[in-house]
């Protein structure tokens, strides 16, 4: 039959246990976050030149002709 008031490591286990818990806890947060930046989709350099080249040609600064000779060059 257990005795459930007696413990073995009294207050000092109880912190150990705290202490194991606490540094389990950080260190599945710690591989989530790293394994969450390693999947996001980061902006490339040709998303925003495409981004920059239709603003450009929405607020009138370069005409139709320039707008589709840069965007094929942006395509490649």
């Amino acid at each position: 039959m257990p005795y459930w008031h007696y413990s073995d490591g009294g207050w000092v286990g109880m912190l150990l246990m705290m202490i194991t818990v606490v540094i389990l806890i950080g260190g599945l947060v710690t591989v989530a976050v790293i394994l969450l930046r390693r999947t996001t989709k980061t902006s490339t350099g040709h998303d925003d030149a495409i981004k920059i080249l239709n603003e450009r040609f929405a607020r009138g600064e370069i005409d139709k002709d320039e707008y589709e000779t840069r965007r094929a060059v942006l395509r490649g």
